[in-house]
Parts: structure tokens; sequence; C-alpha cells
């Protein structure tokens, strides 16, 4: 029988995962910053007695440290917001999370045949031009989007959550091969949450090839997501001349946005003047509507996809504990990463393998 081989990036991983620095691991396990050092960088394997106490202090199972490589994400293809003031244990939690995603993705797709991704390359289009092209390749016309996150997963878009308690950390999106990935902090009001994924989608189309960076891209994906989600003729449409505080608010549940989004989107439009913003932007502030949404959206997105692939594991006797164990993770990382996911029942049984088809939004497995 072939001895288990302990694999020192794991180590690194697991305590970035849980944001522990060097010192505060060697500290919590009574060892040198050498010991745990050398542990990291392959020089000695720790004892079985020390991966024990390293697995119980970072909450992963012990037979997480002898599984095979890790999928890894490369910094600079993330498209982090807020990159100067996120700290660097926040970054690297964060980026961990995405490559635990990477893993189960794939722990996913050797089992279920899931949606093809359908993103057309917008590298060259200004942001305006991409969010009209998006809603006409999609079928969306100038209709409110309901669901960002069923629709993005309609398309071949994986959409997972992120648990960190931080304001530092709104969302990110990154392509792995041809695989496009958003993940969204699920601490956010649920109009920012659906802004958010909207601007993750604009890097996925618009930056795909990495140039350029820092405000500029932020500034197009934006300009992309209030576009695709408060479209210009429907605007116009339903715009009031001199809008009271009242009026926007009344006016952002259609569109399911921000009353703070829509104001811009109308002076963006030229629908309301340079004092009209300036005095819709006081009134916000004023009522505390810049952080707290008046009359805010209840019922927050999440995933249709991901309950359906659980619900048809459950069907063939597989649990998310299951899941877990085979991943050698907590069963709450995969919680975290999946909307804190609740079964869905599934219509129809054919054959295997399991497939996810989509219609419009809609997400069906077949089995």
């Amino acid at each position: 029988m072939n001895k288990k081989v302990f694999n020192p990036a794991r180590l690194k991983f697991a305590r970035e995962k849980r944001g522990f620095t060097i010192r505060k691991l060697c500290d919590c396990l009574k060892l040198t910053t050498k010991s745990l050092s050398d542990y990291e960088n392959g020089r000695r394997d720790p004892n079985d007695k020390t991966i024990s106490e390293i697995a119980k202090i970072l909450n992963f199972q012990t037979g997480f440290f002898f599984l095979g490589p890790l999928h890894s994400i490369e910094p600079s293809s993330v498209s982090f917001r807020s990159l100067a003031r996120m700290r660097a244990s926040v970054r690297n939690s964060a980026l961990r999370a995405g490559e635990l995603a990477l893993e189960m993705d794939t722990w996913i797709n050797r089992r279920f045949e899931l949606p093809k991704a359908d993103l057309p390359d917008l590298y060259n289009y200004s942001s305006v031009a991409a969010a009209e092209a998006i809603r006409n390749a999609w079928g969306l016309g100038e209709k409110p989007i309901r669901n960002m996150v069923s629709t993005l997963e309609a398309k071949g878009i994986r959409v997972y959550s992120l648990a960190e308690d931080t304001q530092d950390m709104d969302a990110y999106s990154f392509w792995a091969s041809d695989q496009p990935f958003i993940f969204l902090n699920t601490k956010k009001t649920v109009e920012r949450s659906r802004f958010d994924a909207a601007h993750e989608l604009g890097h996925l189309i618009l930056h795909k090839h990495g140039e350029p960076m820092g405000k500029e891209i932020e500034a197009q994906a934006n300009s992309f997501a209030s576009a695709l989600l408060m479209p210009e003729g429907s605007v116009k449409s339903h715009a009031i001349h001199y809008p009271s505080l009242k009026d926007i608010i009344t006016l952002k549940s259609f569109w399911l946005v921000s009353a703070s989004s829509l104001v811009r989107r109308l002076k963006d439009l030229n629908l309301i003047t340079e004092w009209q913003y300036r005095s819709l932007t006081i009134d916000l502030s004023r009522n505390g509507y810049m952080k707290n949404e008046p009359e805010p959206i209840c019922t927050r997105e999440e995933s249709k996809l991901l309950p359906m692939v659980f619900s048809a594991l459950k069907e063939e006797g597989i649990s998310k504990g299951d899941v877990a164990k085979e991943l050698g993770i907590p069963i709450e990382d995969i919680n975290a990463l999946t909307f804190k996911t609740q079964l869905t029942s599934i219509p129809g049984k054919n054959s295997k393998p399991a497939s996810i088809n989509s219609k419009n939004d809609y997400l069906k497995v077949i089995k």
C-alpha cells in the first residue's frame, strides 16, 4: 500500500483560507516560525500529531492535507475592487475560497453536464454597447432582469457566494480556462448584490484579455452594469421630468436597483440636471439611503443550479457531507460557497449522467 504523502501547499492554503498569519498559527500550535515555514515549503513534514492539531485549529479534515494539487488562481487574473484598501488576509482568504469553488466545480463537472458558457467576446465594445449586445444576444429586450444569478447561471457562468463579513470585499470574477466564475458577497443588500453581479459580468466580457487596469476598468464595469440593469429606452419611457426622492424610491423597484444607482443612471442619460443629481444625492445621504436601501428587496437572489445538483446527488444517496468528506473540507465551507443551499425538487427521471439544461433563466436537472 502506498504511503500517504503530505501536501505542503495545502497547509499554506488552509492557513490563508482561515485568515491566519504564520505567527498566529505558530502561537496556536506552540511551534517556531521556522518549523511552520519548513512545513509549508516542503523542507520537512509535520508528524501525525501536529497534522491533527493543524486540522483542528484550521477546521479542515486531516485527509485534506494528503490530497493532490489544488487549483490555483493567479491574483492578477481576478477582478478585485478596492484592492488598495483590502487587507492581504481578506484578499488571500477570498482567493482561497475561489480555489475551493474550483475544486468543487471540478467534482461536480465529473458527474453532471452543466450549461456551457455563452458569453460573446466584446473586448472592443464600449461599456454601453456591450450591455446592449448582451441584452440582444440573451433575448432580454428592455425588460428588467428579475433574477441576475439565475440569468447568469443559465448562460453557463458559475455563481458562488462569499461569506466573508467585510466591507472591503464586494464581489470578484475570473476566467478559469474557458469557464467564467463570479463570487458575490452575501452580506451586501440585494440591490447592491445585483449590481455587483452585473458589474462582474462586465469584467468577464470586457476585460477577459487583461487590459486596461485600475480605476478605468472599474468605471467601465460600472457603466456596463448600469446600462445592463437599466436599459436606456426603458428608463426614458418611465422617467419623470423632475423626480422627487419619493419618485426615485418608487421607480427603483421596477428595475430592482438601488436608489443611488438609479439617480446616477438618470444623470448619465441627461434625464436630470447636475443640480438635480446633487440634490437627490444629498437627500439620499441625509436619509441614510446611501447605506441602508429604502423599501429594500427582501428576497436574496441565490443559485438555482446548485440546489438542483445537490438534490440529484441526494437521490443517488450522496449527501452534502459526503461531498465535503471527499474534498477534505468541512460542510460549512460548502454552505458558504453555495448560498447555504437548500435542496430543490427535480422534475422527471431519465438517463445518466445527470444534465442541467437551461431555458431562459430556468435551470432543470434531467436524470
